[in-house]
């Protein structure tokens, strides 16, 4: 990283961390969230952006992780922060398993198989020989977690530090990972997979692993979404998750990793911003706006910044 990028880095963590002391417990709840969804979108944007697998059943896998923790809190009395790792590494385990057979599958056709996946899952948490473990239709309640150790911080500014927190280990993984040499594997297939087998790339365990990080990824943040929001149930994570994470992921910015944080931003504000603009048909603003963007900005938000950036250095190497 350059000088000038650690500058601005240190400068946006700054402004994060002051962010909960000048909103309202609202708002923070509200940031608390885009959190969540950077880190299940950074997972997705792995197994699209940079391997090239499409997946349109990522809610399944945020269902799982909110649902360890979930069972892991109510049943178990485990205490909220040890239920992330367990849920990350249920969400690896399956996710790699998933993505074993569907190394038979390309495109579309791999696109439908996670669809499914996505549709079935719900159904499957209101199965009535599971209703002891995941409460059935009725879902499970768990408690807000409280500030440590006596700090002077309300529960939902914690949880936003909290969430923060492991959102920056997420996303410095994430930077580790896809800028050496498993990055540079992963990208090899998603450009061209028989060139990179003939380099000696191993498609089948790449793409496995990719689609296991990824799970694992999403995993983490469908455990801290449970935590945020109090409460699972399995018409919280209907398809129409699966579709936004997609959205999220091609408006903030395909292979790109500040590209999540744009894409949670669009998706947590943007639909509140069409219910302000009209209570009748909120959905068809959120319409314009999504055709907006991608007219706009085919590159995503990320890709638009990147440019922009670019075309001020060459003026001003130009003057």
């Amino acid at each position: 990283m350059t000088r000038r990028q650690i500058i601005v880095l240190a400068l946006v963590l700054i402004a994060a961390a002051a962010l909960p002391f000048f909103v309202t417990n609202y708002r923070t709840f509200q940031f608390t969230l885009v959190l969540v969804y950077a880190i299940a979108l950074l997972g997705l944007n792995m197994l699209t952006g940079y391997n090239g697998q499409i997946s349109l059943g990522h809610g399944a896998f945020y269902a799982i992780g909110a649902y360890c923790t979930a069972i892991l809190m109510d049943k178990y009395g485990v205490p909220y922060w040890a239920t992330l790792p367990v849920a990350g590494a249920i969400c690896l385990l399956v996710g790699f398993l998933f993505g074993l057979p569907a190394l038979r599958l390309e495109g579309l056709y791999l696109a439908l198989a996670t669809f499914a996946l996505g549709v079935s899952l719900p159904q499957l948490l209101k199965y009535k020989h599971f209703e002891h473990w995941t409460g059935g239709v009725q879902g499970i309640v768990i408690p807000k977690p409280e500030a440590p150790f006596g700090l002077p911080l309300k529960p939902d500014q914690w949880l936003y530090f909290f969430t923060l927190a492991v959102t920056l280990v997420m996303f410095a993984l994430a930077w580790n990972l896809l800028r050496g040499r498993v990055g540079r594997a992963m990208m090899a297939i998603r450009d061209n997979h028989i060139a990179a087998e003939a380099m000696g790339v191993n498609n089948a365990i790449y793409k496995s692993l990719t689609f296991g990080v990824s799970a694992m990824y999403t995993g983490i943040a469908g455990s801290l979404g449970a935590i945020a929001i109090q409460f699972v149930a399995p018409d919280s994570f209907n398809i129409f998750l699966s579709i936004v994470l997609l959205v999220g992921i091609v408006i903030g910015g395909l292979a790109s990793i500040s590209g999540a944080i744009y894409g949670a931003l669009f998706i947590q504000f943007i639909p509140n911003i069409a219910d302000e603009i009209s209570k009748a048909a909120p959905w068809a603003i959120f319409g314009l706006f999504l055709i907006g963007f991608v007219y706009l900005m085919p590159m995503g938000i990320a890709g638009a910044i990147r440019m922009a950036l670019a075309r001020l250095m060459q003026k001003r190497q130009n003057t």
